[in-house]
């Protein structure tokens, strides 16, 4: 045997979104880049803004004193300090640099999060459609994903979720804006859902946390604000990254947030702390901590995912794709015109048209386009998405 069996496993239903890129690689080597269009993955194209180049060359040129050494797991305290202001006044509340753990990255954060709170056998609700590694963080912490459905606009159904709760629920894990539809779960929903949790935490004499995976706060459209969760959830947890606001997917710079108004939050964060270095991760990239120190709310130029939202909204509308509006992100998910996403997304691909099934967001039917691509390549993939619409009779 090479692999564990549950390794075997999960590789068998394991991620749409890099099967669909590498075929992808095979569809460019056979036609050319500029006869393939590729929407499967979420890898922001555009550059970081300048005040990133800047401060890196400054780092680079001007190098601190032993800044490539080992520091707090926690992370450097300046950075910590810097991003406690920074949520604190969007949230307002007051937090310290003891109410914040550097990551790697969003990913790496809910994974230590998960080590930190879960028991065996403890269940995490999350909602479909949702990130596909969910699943299998939660997993690797022995713990149980518990999936409800959205309702039919992709927001979060709080009595679905309350449906769910049981005496095990540690955790509700929420994406916003989503990945997959981009849609916004606005602060009238977070505080029915924030109700409910205090009202299921005293039936059951437990604590649930409320986990907010937000890597793409900052890309929101047409004036929409993502509600600040540790302002509404008593027992909220912010995680997140810089891989999309600043354009450094690659560098694996994220943080963890807690409210300070959690019971035992000088143990939770110890507990982060710990499991921050027992995973492995140590701390999070030293370089990339002093890049970001003062670089909060800085942020790509939203304009340009707006533009391509529009232009791929208003294009599949007129097809007619049934497709709810994303607020935010750079992901859309439409409905598939056939029940089959996994046939539709290969029909698709005969016409190099590079799209995710639904299936591997937890909700067949649908499939995802992360139009985090260029302009041109949007433009050029018109004519594959009106044969691909004309093929399955939607024009």
């Amino acid at each position: 045997m090479s692999v564990a069996d549950k390794i075997r496993e999960s590789l068998s239903r394991s991620s749409w979104i890099r099967k669909m890129f590498e075929e992808g690689d095979r569809l460019r080597q056979l036609h050319g880049p500029d006869h393939v269009y590729d929407f499967t993955l979420g890898n922001p194209d555009l550059e970081p803004p300048d005040c990133v180049t800047k401060r890196l060359q400054s780092l680079v040129h001007n190098p601190v004193p032993g800044m490539h050494r080992y520091m707090s797991n926690a992370g450097y305290r300046e950075t910590r300090h810097a991003i406690a202001a920074h949520v604190g006044r969007q949230a307002g509340l007051s937090l310290t640099e003891n109410h914040v753990v550097m990551t790697v990255g969003a990913g790496g954060g809910l994974n230590v999060i998960l080590k930190t709170i879960l028991n065996p056998g403890d269940e995490v609700i999350a909602s479909s459609p949702y990130f596909v590694e969910y699943g299998f963080y939660t997993d690797n912490h022995q713990g149980k994903l518990v999936v409800v459905k959205t309702r039919p606009d992709f927001q979060l159904d709080p009595t679905a979720i309350a449906g769910a709760i049981t005496p095990r629920t540690r955790a509700v894990l929420i994406n916003s804006p989503n990945n997959p539809t981009g849609v916004v779960y606005p602060a009238s929903t977070l505080r029915a859902l924030a109700e409910i949790l205090k009202q299921k935490e005293a039936e059951f004499g437990s604590t649930i946390y409320l986990i907010s995976d937000e890597p793409y706060a900052a890309l929101v459209y047409d004036g929409v604000r993502v509600p600040p969760i540790l302002g509404i959830f008593e027992h909220g947890i912010l995680v997140t990254s810089h891989s999309k606001d600043l354009a450094l997917p690659g560098e694996r710079i994220g943080y963890i947030a807690i409210n300070p108004a959690i019971a035992e939050a000088g143990v939770l964060f110890d507990g982060l702390v710990f499991a921050n270095r027992i995973l492995g991760f140590v701390n999070a990239p030293a370089l990339m901590q002093r890049l970001i120190t003062d670089l909060q709310g800085e942020s790509v130029g939203v304009q340009v995912y707006q533009e391509r939202r529009d232009l791929l909204y208003s294009h599949l509308s007129k097809l007619g794709f049934d497709v709810v509006k994303p607020q935010g992100a750079f992901y859309m998910f439409p409905k598939s015109p056939i029940p089959d996403d996994v046939t539709f997304i290969r029909a698709a691909a005969k016409h190099n048209l590079l799209l995710v099934p639904g299936s591997g967001f937890g909700s067949p039917g649908y499939f995802r386009i992360a139009y985090c691509v260029p302009k041109q390549v949007i433009l050029n993939s018109f004519p594959a998405f009106e044969r691909v619409a004309r093929e399955f009779g939607l024009r």
